[in-house]
């Protein structure tokens, strides 16, 4: 029996990097999932997540930020504790808040698409500061509205319900995770790829 044997092409260097920062941006998201504060009349509990998902977007841009997401809904998927309680598996993916967790790699990727004009990817402190509060509250409103809209839909609540139980609990707790992302991005100390 013969074996074939061919140099091997090397992947490049930047796409290694790219991915490696992508893996560790993952890896941050599931650390957080230990702080979970449950809410009693709402299914799903205040976490830092999202501003994670914030991050993934301003640092990465549209590709590599919603890479690293998907990386990290692959990892609860698989079962790894990632997920807000340090929940994992398949069913959380599609339980109470399911909706909020899909929406986190179409946020990230509009966060970078808006920040970063593309695939090009810019220094996000570079940015003006409108454009980023921008970026952030619009993924705000698709995480939310994918999450109230699930939400509504699998507890079978009108949507003035889902809104209350499932969006305006957390209006505070957002404003702060947009602050902290552009404090972050504003204090240069962490560079993109």
């Amino acid at each position: 029996m013969a074996t074939e044997q061919g140099d091997v092409d090397l992947v490049d260097g930047d796409v290694v990097h790219a991915f490696a920062r992508a893996a560790l941006l993952a890896t941050l998201l599931g650390a957080v999932a230990p702080i979970a504060i449950p809410i009693p009349f709402s299914p799903a509990p205040i976490t830092l997540q999202v501003l994670f998902v914030f991050l993934a977007g301003l640092l990465l841009g549209p590709l590599w930020g919603t890479v690293s997401i998907l990386l990290y809904l692959a990892a609860g998927a698989i079962g790894l504790p990632v997920f807000a309680g340090m929940a994992g598996g398949l069913g959380v993916l599609v339980g109470d808040s399911a909706g909020y967790l899909w929406s986190y790699p179409l946020a990230a990727g509009l966060i970078g698409l808006l920040v970063h004009r593309g695939t090009d990817l810019r220094d996000p402190a570079e940015v003006s500061t409108p454009l980023v509060v921008v970026a952030l509250v619009t993924a705000t409103v698709l995480i939310y509205g994918m999450g109230v809209g699930y939400m509504a839909w699998l507890l079978e609540l009108e949507l003035w319900e889902a809104i209350t139980v499932g969006a305006l609990p957390f209006i505070p707790g957002e404003v702060l995770k947009i602050a902290a992302a552009v404090a972050i991005v504003e204090s240069g100390r962490i560079d993109t790829v």
